[in-house]
């Protein structure tokens, strides 16, 4: 089944490279349930799996319909499906537990053990979506009951050995849903001229130990999963939202770094510290922009803040153009808003705001979690680092020729005479990968020279994709992105397990005893943890795409403006400006003629008009028809013609 790990015994291997063989041993079943549809038939009943990747549907033999007991009750639960019998099950969705899976042309057989309710019930695309992916999202018993047993203060003998910050005005920025709050932030100047930062972050390790029940499950999850209207917590609420997040005006526990910033960005000192804060206010994003802007209300009420908020965006600046100076790439892309109704029903699709205020914190955390970085890497504790590795050269050439199409490239020396080379089909690409000096920097240049044109968004998105994806790993290897020769995350301890390992490691130095997890320890968690990462990406993406698909089978035969962001053999991809919306236009839809595809140009063309559709064409396209089930939206040109983008 799709996505199980197996051993491979190779067949037969070609010369193009490509090989063939077959499955000698199934080493991983990446499915131990399966969500989908249930469906009663005359002779059997099946479970039609909601993810498409998944041919075989799941055989439910009569009489098994009704779940007992004991599968995996504290993390699936099955109390809900207790009482229905096979016809009332029909059509619902259910969440069914392997207990046969397919071989040899045998299909697989397994029995409900939840219901999760039709459809288009509230709530159960998320409840689909979280199944689908394999979320954790019930905590055990034994998790609760020690989540009810943790304080919810601060005690006196949780103070020994912390230094006091109480005093100084420390304040949590957020956006206006967040609930928990990992970090704090406090700027001053000294009086030689440079800069204070205190990063105060929230000491989950103090109340999380190491083989706990709550930590055993933490690591098990790896990360919080943020969905539009709720999240699956790493950690239990009593933790979370309680004793470990930051809320204001209690005393709450930190790891605090304290660094002195020069005016050229450059960390003169640093020093790490157990530390106490309370919090002065919860502000957010919004309310801090606004008061940068001059809005004269936010600023009296919070007047005792306002200064500081600014000395924070002065220092924020110029952590900025430090990180430009050294090549750091910024990829600004917009990111969508789903909008919800008092009742919690969806009702638009916007655009995230971004703020300066947002960049605020994010200097200020990647200050941080570079100064602890290049600590535990300059005492050599054994620890985990967030590393991003060069990218490879094929994407890299992939990306140079579409940005030629623009009449714009990388500007790396020699790719263009191989990418011309590989056009005609010579020479081994890869063999030469390691010639190209290819930094951060040919990224950098390239966001600058087309920001504001018209084909910005989608080179910055191709740009992206050009890249690899940042992973963890317990070596060292440096951020190609943030062009940083030492990095880890510190930050965000109530979210990420990664980060909770970094905090003990930190404890460990702080104490002066030996690494807490050893090199072969920490590859395993760095793996895990990047894994639970990415499976908690695409569950957020698709729930995004789910909902927009929904939103958008009210608007079929509306007409919107779109840009075309990708071309294909059987027609165009376009990205709606408004909404954040994509779709296809099949080449069956475009206007008369007989539209092709060129490989080399990546245009699609119509000869005898000599039309043409490229990637950065804008156009106008009405919505023809809506595919819930595979969750894909089909376009059609609106007519008389399609506008072009200016180039510049």
């Amino acid at each position: 089944m799709n996505g199980d790990r197996v051993l491979v015994s190779l067949v037969r291997l070609g010369r193009d490279g490509r090989a063939e063989g077959r499955v000698a041993k199934i080493l991983d079943r990446a499915h131990p349930t399966v969500v989908g549809t249930f469906h009663v038939k005359p002779r059997r009943n099946y479970v039609e799996p909601f993810d498409g990747r998944l041919q075989d549907w799941i055989e439910i033999p009569a009489g098994s319909e009704i779940p007992p007991s004991g599968l995996e009750e504290d993390r699936i639960g099955s109390g809900s499906a207790s009482a229905a019998t096979a016809d009332e099950l029909d059509g619902m969705i259910v969440n069914a537990g392997i207990l046969k899976f397919p071989k040899r042309g045998e299909g697989a057989a397994g029995r409900v053990i939840e219901i999760l309710g039709h459809r288009d019930d509230f709530g159960v695309d998320v409840e689909i979506i979280i199944r689908k992916h394999h979320i954790p999202h019930r905590f055990p018993a034994e998790v609760l009951e020690q989540a009810r047993q943790m304080p919810d203060a601060v005690r006196d003998r949780d103070l020994a050995g912390r230094r006091d910050f109480r005093h100084l005005d420390n304040v949590t920025i957020d956006g206006e849903t967040a609930r928990d709050f990992d970090d704090a932030v406090w700027v001053d100047l000294l009086d030689n001229g440079n800069y204070a930062l205190h990063v105060h972050i929230a000491d989950v390790s103090h109340y999380v130990a190491p083989h706990a029940p709550i930590d055993i499950e933490a690591e098990l999850r790896g990360t919080s999963v943020y969905f539009p209207d709720r999240a699956v917590p790493m950690l239990p609420l009593e933790l979370s939202t309680g004793i470990c997040s930051l809320n204001p005006q209690l005393d709450r526990l930190t790891m605090s770094v304290l660094m002195e910033i020069n005016h050229q960005g450059q960390i003169v000192s640093q020093e790490f510290t157990r530390g106490v804060i309370r919090s002065a206010a919860r502000m957010t994003y919004t309310e801090v922009q606004k008061i940068l802007d001059g809005d004269a209300g936010l600023r009296e009420r919070y007047a005792s803040l306002t200064p500081r908020f600014e000395r924070m965006r002065e220092l924020a600046d110029i952590l900025n153009r430090m990180r430009v100076r050294r090549g750091s790439i910024d990829f600004d892309l917009p990111e969508p808003l789903i909008e919800f109704d008092e009742f919690g029903e969806m009702v638009g699709i916007g655009r995230s705001p971004r703020h300066a205020a947002h960049r605020l914190i994010e200097e200020f955390m990647l200050a941080a979690n570079e100064a602890v970085a290049s600590r535990l890497a300059g005492v050599g504790l054994d620890s985990l680092y967030r590393i991003h590795e060069p990218p490879e050269l094929k994407r890299v050439m992939d990306f140079e020729e579409l940005a030629s199409g623009f009449g714009l490239s990388l500007g790396i020396p020699g790719i263009a005479r191989r990418g011309a080379g590989r056009r005609r089909g010579s020479g081994n690409q890869a063999a030469v990968s390691g010639e190209l000096n290819i930094t951060p920097r040919h990224y950098q240049r390239l966001i600058r020279k087309i920001e504001g044109r018209p084909e910005e968004r989608i080179l910055t998105f191709l740009m992206l994709r050009s890249l690899k994806q940042a992973r963890y790993s317990e070596e060292n290897e440096g951020h190609f992105a943030l062009a940083s020769a030492t990095y880890t995350h510190f930050t965000s301890p109530i979210r990420r397990y990664p980060d909770l390992i970094v905090h003990r490691v930190l404890g460990a130095l702080l104490d002066d005893e030996a690494a807490p997890l050893k090199p072969a320890k920490l590859h395993t968690l760095a793996v895990n943890c990047s894994e639970a990462e990415r499976r908690a990406e695409q569950a957020e993406r698709e729930l995004v795409e789910w909902k927009k698909v929904n939103y958008m089978a009210e608007h079929v035969g509306d007409k919107f403006p779109a840009l075309i962001v990708n071309t294909a053999p059987f027609g165009f991809f376009v990205e709606l400006v408004d909404l954040f919306v994509e779709g296809l236009v099949p080449l069956e839809n475009l206007p008369g003629g007989r539209w092709r595809y060129n490989e080399t140009s990546r245009k699609i063309t119509e000869p005898r008009t000599r039309r043409q559709f490229s990637i950065g064409d804008r156009v106008r396209v009405q919505l023809d028809r809506v595919d819930a089930i595979e969750r894909k939206l089909s376009f059609s040109v609106v007519l008389p013609n399609a506008r072009k983008l200016r180039r510049e």
